[in-house]
C-alpha cells in the first residue's frame, strides 16, 4: 500500500481531493451564508439601479441642453446668412457730391 506522503505528491491525486473538498464545502458554505448575501445583493443590484437611473436622468439634460445649443448656433449661422445676402443684394453706395 503506497504511503501517505507519496499520494499526496500526486498532482493527480491532491487535485482530486481539492475538487471533492469544493464539492462537498461549496453547499454547505452558500447554505451558511445565503442569509447574509441575499440582503447585500439586494443592496448591491439596488444601488445600481438607483446609479442607473441617475445616469438616465442626467444623460436627458445634458441632452437638452446640447439642443438648445445647436438651436441657438443654428440660428445664428441663419442671421449670418441672412445679413450676408442681404449685403450682398444692396447697391453700391455712391460717393456724395458735397464738395
Amino acid at each position: 500500500m503506497p504511503q501517505l506522503t507519496t499520494l499526496t505528491k500526486s498532482k493527480a491525486v491532491r487535485n482530486t481531493a481539492i475538487g471533492i473538498g469544493v464539492a462537498v464545502l461549496v453547499p454547505v458554505a452558500v447554505t451558511f451564508l445565503a442569509p447574509y448575501v441575499r440582503p447585500a445583493a439586494r443592496s448591491a443590484v439596488k444601488a445600481g439601479l438607483l446609479a442607473w437611473e441617475k445616469g438616465k436622468e442626467i444623460a436627458a439634460e445634458v441632452g437638452e441642453v446640447m439642443d438648445d445649443l445647436v438651436a441657438e448656433v443654428r440660428d445664428e449661422l441663419r442671421e449670418e446668412r441672412e445679413r450676408a445676402m442681404a449685403e450682398m443684394h444692396e447697391p453700391p453706395e455712391r460717393p456724395s457730391d458735397e464738395a
